[in-house]
């Protein structure tokens, strides 16, 4: 890691990634391949092995796909969905293609991520039960009045505190905004809008994950201020909306060679600094006022 990658300039290219992905629905994975290189992600293989992908989605890709060429086989889908499923329901194109990237970090490294995926997505309410997250409510910004109001989830916090899906009534389209369960601002369960959009959501999940996995990392319980102050003053916001994950409300912000988190909810570090090198870590520590030796 010998070139030095200004972060401070990622809000610019997430900027460019979606007008090239909304052109070139191949190119919205552009920036997430690039990020993944600098931190040192190196890709297994041509995509993930068949055998380390979940049954679920080599099932259900196998029937799309066959139906898909041959037309329906006359038999109640149901029958080959799991559970919780809705056949009916479209699967989102970019959600399908980040499964088959052959550069998914997800898929070589989930011990990375901890997180659970979901696949196909099931829905929520859950008939099965299992799901943890309930449907929209019917005030919600997200659909329209009659609209269909469960969510499609895809993918789960570790211990299931929470869950990411979309809408049912936007599974039609290719690329949706993801919405994370959670309450709202009076302490109701709701449904909170995540990311602009799921190829977004899975660019930012890498941003999360990632760095902490492959470089030099500092957590801070709590700061002052006045860090606060500097950390707005010499770093810039990498554009993603607030990351929300257990409770947690983190802004991530960019410079050279460092990304932070910084987190005004709830969790056990208001700070989380992570570096390509130990010497931008250090840089880092100087720029914001800290003592990090120990």
């Amino acid at each position: 890691m010998t070139e030095t990658i200004d972060y401070g300039r990622f809000h610019i290219w997430l900027d460019e990634a979606r007008e090239a992905g909304a052109m070139d629905p191949g190119a919205r994975w552009d920036l997430l391949r690039r990020f993944q290189e600098e931190w040192g992600y190196e890709p297994a293989g041509e995509g993930c092995p068949p055998e380390d992908l979940p049954d679920e989605y080599t099932s259900c890709v196998a029937r799309r796909e066959a139906e898909a060429s041959t037309g329906p086989t006359g038999d109640d889908p149901q029958d080959d969905e799991p559970r919780g499923v809705d056949p009916s329901l479209a699967i989102p194109a970019a959600l399908a293609q980040w499964w088959d990237l052959p550069f998914n970090s997800f898929t070589d490294r989930s011990d990375a991520y901890e997180t659970n995926p979901i696949w196909p997505p099931t829905v929520r309410p859950d008939p099965t039960g299992y799901g943890v997250a309930g449907g929209l409510s019917d005030d919600n910004p997200f659909v329209g009045p009659g609209e269909d109001l469960r969510m499609c989830v895809f993918m789960a916090e570790n211990q299931f505190c929470n869950e990411w899906g979309y809408p049912a009534a936007r599974a039609h389209l290719a690329d949706p905004q993801v919405l994370v369960s959670g309450v709202d601002e009076d302490g109701r369960e709701s449904w909170v809008l995540q990311s602009r959009s799921v190829s977004e959501f899975l660019l930012q999940l890498a941003v999360t994950r990632l760095p902490a996995a492959y470089g030099w990392i500092v957590e801070q319980g709590t700061v002052d201020p006045e860090v606060v102050a500097r950390l707005r003053a010499s770093l810039k916001p990498m554009g993603f909306l607030p990351w929300r994950e257990t409770g947690s409300h983190t802004e991530y912000f960019g410079g050279p060679d460092v990304i932070v988190g910084y987190n005004t909810g709830q969790g056990d570090c208001e700070l989380v600094a992570c570096a390509r090198t130990e010497t931008a870590l250090d840089r880092l520590a100087e720029t914001l006022g800290l003592d990090w030796e120990e």
